[in-house]
């Protein structure tokens, strides 16, 4: 297995296994609306049409899960428009294109959605800021409305041309907040075991997958959250599993509450050591879906490697594409 060779995540083929990893930028409008500016930024990283995926940035689902000012929206019929843009500028680069959908949770900047923020239990993540407000326990009425809401994003994204989604459950925010101990104290159906700390996630895979029509269905999952208390790497395998099962094409292994570094290692592949096992689980339980690998991934070398190891199934470049605008074509154009 080499990057440059194809794979197939649902019924979308991919030209080889580089993807770039989805990234927040900034550079939507300030209503969330989707700019000219953030359609450049992807166009110039796609041109070519050398990498095998391109996932957009998470655009948030619902108005009180914005993360952070300027964040690209998928909550609502008007961000149509827009929409279509985005996955048209990819595709004019010869590039399909994931659209990564996220609800931000407890993480959720009070003076950017005005409101006080929603958790499962009323708990911050750890590391928040000083001074950050206690957010709200969700109610059931509450979960209901996340869950449809990434149902309705799923069929914007349809709509708009997109040729998959994935659900953002990493990063600390509302589904991660759901599957870590650290930050779920639920005692009823979405808490405890951690099928019912994922229930909240595979509801929304299922309401996805309800509207996804051909799309492909990822998951960015949490893998681990290195912290005591915390998720584990059995809790990942586990979590990949049930995934596999309510429909997910891929699974895309990162950090959980350590958000999307880690500050023990400088090696490659940081997150490695979730996503081989997770690969491994898969396989076993006869749901081999593509695992995507993301982290400290910088050159051609780095991902031959990781996938060498069987670390993952596809590498995710992030910061290195974010940074060089031309790193697909010094990388990824052969002779």
């Amino acid at each position: 297995m080499t990057p440059f060779d194809s794979v197939r995540v649902g019924r979308v083929r991919l030209r080889c296994r580089v993807v770039m990893a989805p990234m927040a930028s900034g550079r939507a409008n300030p209503d969330g609306s989707i700019s000219q500016r953030l359609l450049e930024h992807y166009r110039e990283r796609a041109e070519g049409g050398l990498l095998g995926l391109v996932e957009c940035g998470h655009h948030f689902v619902t108005a009180d899960g914005q993360a952070t000012p300027r964040q690209a929206s998928i909550s609502r019929d008007d961000d149509l428009c827009g929409l279509r843009l985005e996955a048209r500028v990819l595709h004019e680069c010869d590039t399909p294109v994931f659209v990564q959908l996220s609800h931000a949770g407890s993480a959720a900047r009070p003076q950017v959605i005005r409101q006080v923020a929603l958790s499962p239990s009323g708990v911050n993540c750890p590391g928040a800021k000083v001074g950050q407000p206690q957010p709200r326990i969700m109610k059931h009425a509450d979960i209901a409305r996340v869950v449809d809401a990434f149902g309705r994003a799923t069929r914007r994204a349809r709509l708009a041309g997109f040729d998959g989604v994935e659900l953002h459950a990493a990063h600390g925010y509302l589904l991660d907040q759901f599957l870590s101990p650290l930050t779920n104290l639920r005692q009823d159906e979405y808490g405890g075991s951690l099928e019912g700390r994922l229930r909240i996630t595979l509801e929304a895979l299922d309401a996805a997958r309800a509207e996804a029509g051909g799309m492909a269905l990822s998951v960015r999952l949490g893998g681990c959250d290195y912290m005591p208390g915390g998720t584990t790497v059995g809790d990942a395998c586990e979590a990949a599993v049930l995934l596999a099962r309510h429909g997910a094409d891929m699974v895309s292994v990162s950090g959980g509450m350590n958000y999307y570094t880690r500050r023990d290692t400088l090696e490659p592949g940081w997150f490695k050591g979730v996503s081989g096992p997770v690969r491994e689980a898969l396989a076993a339980a006869g749901r081999p879906v593509p695992v995507m690998l993301a982290g400290g991934i910088r050159s051609m070398r780095d991902a031959q490697a990781l996938l060498n190891e069987g670390a993952c199934d596809l590498v995710g470049i992030g910061r290195p594409i974010l940074n060089n605008e031309r790193w697909a074509k010094k990388h990824l154009l052969r002779a």
